[in-house]
């Protein structure tokens, strides 16, 4: 039996538990460059064996929210060298997850109030990122109708994920996590819905994979495999994309690439927690039988579904994403079956620390309960 909480090497990985912190974007940089809060937010979340940052720009182009950090700029190398160094003195790994939100997002994020890019200028409906409204309020706003990605901008866009992949190294990150999930630019590639281009990018399985691949080549020829992860959401549907034929046939081709590329991980996310469909019955063990390498699943976990996933072989790391936003020692609170702070989604956003960094352990909670009663048994 795998203990989750024993020290463990998981593939390349040599982690303390096999937990994972999440991505999740929490909008905590007004100049998006990273910052002692920043650092203190991961810090006190570094039970976990291995976190993953929120997602972070690879250019000034790449945004679709408002507030976040980024890795294209020496300001912001600098800023997230605080965080590397507070999270690594207390025995974790880290890797910056590297982000292009594509067509899902607005002309207000964009520099110039440019249109944003996609693999088509097919504008995602019923889709928002957060920029300003008309009135120049911060707002959920429609996402803007994109314009395509010409193939020599296809080639600069891998070439920003290559550089911010060196400039995580250069921060000291451990490693970069490539976001190809959650209906973004990436993930656009990968659905025939959304990818119409009629080059080498669309069309195929192997031609809508292409853009993904391209892009890990070039991170693990600037960093090395060992450092280089990637993020998928199959069957999801966030950000407009609709289910297609071939689903089952592009994870499983790209599966057997990124096997032969041995990439560090892939990390798997089921998107019905985000109120989004459900990974298919069964999806999970065949991915693993298309798949040897380490596989991280985040997605509605808990300690039981964790511990037989990893103890059936099935998965290797459990990922936890929104419970860490409330409960910074999540994984304390999970190994000793303790109650769990509830997360308030009012304050997940937004550059108030309120909500970032004054959530309490529960060892604090409970001496601040305790204090309480004696009080009140001096003054009745």
């Amino acid at each position: 039996m795998k203990n989750l909480f024993e020290p463990a090497n998981v593939g390349l990985l040599e982690l303390k538990n096999r937990i994972a912190m999440a991505p999740m974007t929490r909008a905590r940089n007004a100049d998006g460059i990273p910052n002692d809060q920043n650092a203190l937010y991961y810090a006190q979340r570094s039970g976990a064996g291995l976190i993953i940052t929120e997602g972070t720009a690879i250019s000034d182009t790449a945004k679709g929210v408002l507030y976040i950090p980024g890795l294209y700029t020496s300001a912001q190398v600098e800023g997230w060298k605080k965080v590397t160094k507070a999270v690594h003195e207390r025995g974790s790994k880290l890797f910056a997850q590297l982000w292009h939100v594509g067509r899902v997002s607005h002309t207000s994020n964009q520099p110039g109030g440019i249109a944003p890019v996609g693999p088509s200028g097919i504008q995602a409906a019923n889709t928002w990122a957060w920029g300003y409204d008309v009135e120049g309020k911060e707002s959920f706003v429609p996402a803007s109708k994109p314009r395509a990605l010409s193939p020599t901008e296809v080639k600069h866009v891998i070439n920003d994920f290559a550089n911010a992949a060196k400039n995580a190294l250069a921060a000291g990150f451990d490693g970069v996590e490539l976001h190809g999930a959650n209906g973004y630019l990436i993930e656009q590639f990968l659905n025939p819905f959304v990818n119409n281009r009629s080059d080498e990018y669309g069309g195929s399985i192997e031609n809508r994979c292409r853009f993904l691949l391209e892009i890990t080549d070039a991170c693990i020829e600037a960093v090395g495999r060992e450092k280089v992860g990637v993020r998928l959401t199959p069957y999801g549907g966030l950000g407009d994309l609709p289910h297609y034929d071939e689903i089952e046939g592009t994870y499983h081709y790209l599966a057997g690439e990124l096997a032969k590329r041995r990439v560090v991980y892939i990390h798997l996310m089921d998107q019905q927690s985000k109120g989004s469909h459900a990974l298919p019955e069964g999806f999970i063990e065949r991915f693993r039988s298309w798949y040897d390498g380490v596989i991280i699943l985040a997605g509605s976990m808990n300690r039981e579904k964790a511990e037989r996933l990893i103890n059936a072989g099935t998965i290797d790391i459990a990922a936890f994403g929104e419970p860490f936003i409330a409960n910074p020692d999540l994984v304390e609170r999970l190994q000793n079956n303790w109650e769990l702070t509830p997360p308030n989604r009012d304050l997940h956003y937004g550059l108030s620390l309120h909500g970032y960094t004054d959530w309490s352990a529960y060892k604090n909670q409970r001496l601040s309960r305790e204090v309480f009663k004696f009080n009140e048994v001096l003054v009745s």
